[in-house]
């Protein structure tokens, strides 16, 4: 998969799941930590559940949203929309304090990891229009305006695949993105139909029926009913990876479960697809 081309998927992932521990024991109040409520857009300082406040770790100056749970200990989450800590409403603020500084290292590293993740995320968003670059089965491909009817043209030695999409001379960004992802969709349902049959025919099963998915948090799902949901935007990646996605579904029509026979099952469906199931969980996808 060409490098540049493709962004992170965390959710996926779950990089930056909630790490819960124990409150730690309690500092003085007046120590350098000490928080600093933070008035919200309408410009109360907000609920007593929920506050925006900000703490010195270190040499950064950061904010964070603090939650008041019914939970037994203090945990923290570093997200997209920054730090978020949730605590027993029965702990005093020091104690969370305490808390923050103690874990002061793997917050503040994994608020540089969200902050090159939008970085990226910036530099690899498709800005839609005539030249527009993005992954289509592994490889890059060119989008441009047709006079005539779309064409897909192949890779022809330096010059990329090209997709040609009957647009006027005068289409804006959001006809370019719906045109280009109407065609992936397409482009989808005949591709995963083609590997749905193959992996059944496999298992010597009828072939599933297929519903196209455009879920954030999911490549694909199977259900008892004999559906297979798989996510029109793998069409991004390349056939070895869309190969393993498609013959793990096929593979839970038969044990709904992710126990040792069926990993023997996706293991017959496709053997070696260790190296695919590793390189999906690093993969990435353009800014869409």
């Amino acid at each position: 998969m060409k490098p540049g081309l493709l962004r992170r998927v965390g959710e996926q992932l779950g990089l930056f799941d909630e790490v819960t521990e124990s409150a730690p024991p309690r500092l003085p109040s007046d120590t350098s930590h000490q928080a600093v409520e933070v008035a919200g857009a309408s410009g109360a300082a907000g609920t007593s559940a929920e506050r925006l406040r900000q703490v010195w770790l270190g040499d950064q100056r950061m904010s964070y949203r603090l939650l008041r749970a019914r939970r037994r200990s203090i945990g923290f989450s570093v997200g997209p929309e920054g730090l978020q800590v949730r605590a027993p409403r029965w702990v005093a603020l020091a104690e969370i304090e305490a808390a923050l500084v103690q874990r002061s290292d793997w917050i503040l590293r994994q608020w540089r990891l969200q902050e090159q993740r939008r970085q990226q995320q910036e530099l690899l968003r498709v800005r839609w229009g005539e030249g527009a670059s993005l992954p289509y089965l592994g490889e890059p491909l060119r989008v441009e305006r047709a006079e005539q009817a779309t064409q897909w043209l192949p890779a022809a030695g330096e010059q990329p695949a090209r997709l040609r999409l009957r647009l006027p001379p005068e289409a804006l960004e959001a006809q370019w993105r719906d045109a280009t992802q109407a065609w992936l969709q397409a482009r989808a349902r005949e591709h995963f139909e083609r590997r749905l049959t193959h992996f059944a025919e496999r298992l010597q099963m009828a072939t599933p029926r297929l519903r196209l998915s455009s879920a954030k948090g999911r490549w694909g799902s199977a259900s008892s009913l004999g559906v297979v949901s798989l996510n029109w935007r793998l069409m991004h990646f390349s056939p070895a990876l869309i190969d393993y996605v498609v013959a793990h579904e096929v593979a839970h029509l038969r044990e709904m479960n992710h126990g040792p026979r069926f990993w023997a099952l996706v293991g017959e469906l496709l053997p070696g697809f260790e190296g695919a199931r590793e390189q999906l969980k690093r993969a990435e996808l353009p800014g869409l």
